[in-house]
Order: C-alpha cells, then structure tokens, then sequence
C-alpha cells in the first residue's frame, strides 16, 4: 500500500524511519506545527538531534528535517 505525502511533504510517524535527522509535527488547530529542532527515534523514543536529550512528544507526522 503506498501512502503519499502530502502537499508539504508530512507523513504519518507509523512510516518514520529510525535514526535519522527527522522534522517531527502535530496537528493542530492551524495545521501541522513542529518544533524548532530536529529530532531521532532509538530504541522507539524521541531525541533533539543536536543535544542527545529525550523530548517528551507525541508527533503525528514526519518530513526529512531541512536545514
């Protein structure tokens, strides 16, 4: 089954790869926010990708993180 992306490239975290440099997002009322940095799976939690700490978030979407 072939899930596209949408328009701006979000796809369903289900599909998030492990250990690479992500964009993670959530949706909100305005559409899809994400925060400021960008972040890893390992070991099925979430890390800031510049810091190696866990962020406690609950994203519902993905793109490859762009610098």
């Amino acid at each position: 089954m072939h899930t596209p992306a949408s328009r701006d490239g979000w796809l369903p975290i289900a599909l998030a790869p492990d250990d690479c440099d992500l964009e993670l997002g959530k949706i909100r009322n305005a559409g899809i926010e994400s925060p400021r940095f960008s972040c890893r799976s390992k070991s099925g939690l979430w890390y800031n990708a510049w810091t190696d700490e866990a962020v406690l978030v609950h994203p519902t979407h993905w793109r490859s993180w762009r610098l």
